[in-house]
């Protein structure tokens, strides 16, 4: 694929094509972050932190296998490409496995700690199978340092569109409250309803976004030339490749970044239920709003980082938001927040909400089209582009210390000591008041970090053109 092709703007169907398999991830990243600590601590009946500690081990797990499926989809000759063979195998076998983890058989807690552990870490490497080799093609699909954050953009629309989607659906139809339930999660068989549709809608949004891109199969870039496998000459250049400096830089972003979201959206469900006190209907109507997160930020993500670069963007979404997500926890705390039960809290927690995300999003969005300006920037040192190997590494980073941030989310339910009991209304000021002191601090300095880290990255527009008009030559 020659530079002008792939710095041509893309097909709209191509985009939304591409964009729409990010549904399946979103789903699955939802269920893991904001439902699955819940159903088996609550709902199933295993210790919170037993629960913790089996995600976290599933995301270590789950993790080695992304540079492998990085490296083995670099380097794959089929008549499919590099890519299109491990997304469409993946389809049946996520949505199967997605199913039976939310539909345990009865067990000993020990032996459900064991079921935990193999299931999810089946359904993460399975879903790795797809996303790895689809994140990739962002590099490959377009060159142009735009038209790469517009194409970012679909994918995160639809990837949060799935998420959020998913947990409207949840929490308006499957989990409504009612006399059994006056707490809608704690209903079991909502759960077998919602992996019902979760599976389904993967298993099309895997197939969908594999078809809808197969065309572009003789556009893409070629593997390297077959050649005897050397471990010592594979780790060699995995090494240079992974030296980067702006790589590292956005890598160590990343495990900061992904340690608080992990930490923000396992401990979700538990503040609006217990901190806050809202219903399951109030809790949809947050996800309802998120939706409006993801237009603002699909809208100005492109349109900020054309302006001031994507360094300079990601910056301000990222500080924005994290100085504003803690905001409510310590507003209340010092008395200058709307007390539970009154009218006006579920507005200002909404309003705050959605301006949050939308900001999350919008550095997410730009963090991914930064990862991709990194290939030309390592090709022209190394000699290779190595895409797998790059959105594979940021994926292992992601899901191994998210692990962490749930673990790190069942860990501060403990130490302020948030029993697996606990109902809406049943904890004092003082443990409310220790948990917002613990939870928000702890949330704001690992975002802080990340940011810090972002200013290590070197590639700007200039650096991006210069590169391409090099491999060119």
């Amino acid at each position: 694929m020659s530079n002008t092709e792939s710095a041509s703007p893309l097909p709209l169907g191509t985009k939304v094509a591409y964009g729409f398999g990010a549904v399946a991830y979103g789903i699955k990243d939802t269920a893991f972050s904001t439902f699955l600590l819940f159903f088996y601590s609550r709902v199933v009946g295993m210790p919170a932190e037993q629960v913790g500690f089996a995600i976290m081990l599933v995301l270590i797990i789950d993790a080695i296998s992304d540079p492998l499926v990085g490296h083995i989809s670099d380097n794959l000759h089929s008549r499919w490409g590099r890519r299109h063979p491990f997304m469409y195998f993946s389809a049946l076998p996520v949505a199967v496995s997605f199913y039976l983890m939310w539909n345990p058989p009865d067990l000993s807690t020990e032996a459900m700690f064991f079921y935990l552990l193999v299931i999810a870490a089946l359904v993460r490497t399975l879903i790795t199978l797809f996303e790895v080799p689809s994140s990739s093609l962002i590099a490959e699909l377009t060159s142009d340092y735009d038209e790469r954050t517009k194409l970012v953009g679909y994918r995160g629309f639809f990837g949060y569109l799935g998420g959020i989607g998913l947990a409207v659906i949840a929490y308006t139809f499957f989990f409504p409250q009612t006399e059994e339930y006056p707490v809608g999660l704690m209903n079991p068989a909502g759960y077998t309803n919602f992996s019902i549709l979760a599976a389904v809608t993967m298993f099309v949004a895997i197939l969908a976004s594999s078809i809808g891109t197969h065309n572009r199969i003789p556009t893409l870039k070629s593997p390297p030339p077959k050649r005897p496998f050397s471990a010592r000459q594979t780790a060699a250049e995995l090494k240079q490749t992974l030296s980067n400096r702006s790589f590292l830089a956005l890598m160590g972003a990343t495990v900061f970044g992904a340690t608080a979201s992990g930490l923000n959206l396992s401990s979700a469900n538990f503040l609006f239920t217990l901190f806050w006190e809202f219903t399951s209907e109030q809790i949809g109507l947050l996800n309802v709003f998120l939706l409006v997160s993801v237009f603002i930020a699909v809208i100005i993500a492109p349109r900020l980082s054309r302006r001031i670069g994507k360094k300079k963007a990601a910056i301000f979404f990222w500080f924005t938001a994290a100085s504003l997500a803690p905001l409510p926890y310590l507003l209340r705390v010092i008395g200058l927040f709307p007390d539970n039960g009154s009218p006006e809290l579920l507005p200002t927690v909404l309003g705050i909400f959605v301006i949050d995300m939308a900001l999350f999003i919008s550095a997410n969005i730009t963090i991914s089209s930064m990862f991709a300006d990194i290939v030309e920037d390592s090709e022209k040192t190394t000699g290779r582009r190595s895409e797998g190997i790059f959105f594979a590494s940021r994926k292992f980073l992601e899901k191994s210390v998210s692990g962490l941030g749930i673990f790190m989310a069942s860990t501060v339910l403990v130490i302020v000591g948030i029993s697996e009991t606990a109902t809406p209304g049943s904890l004092d000021e003082a443990t409310l008041t220790r948990w917002a002191l613990v939870f928000a601090p702890t949330l704001l300095c690992l975002y802080m970090t990340a940011i810090a880290l972002v200013f290590r990255y070197r590639i700007d527009r200039a650096t991006h053109e210069e590169n391409l008009r090099q491999l060119a030559e």
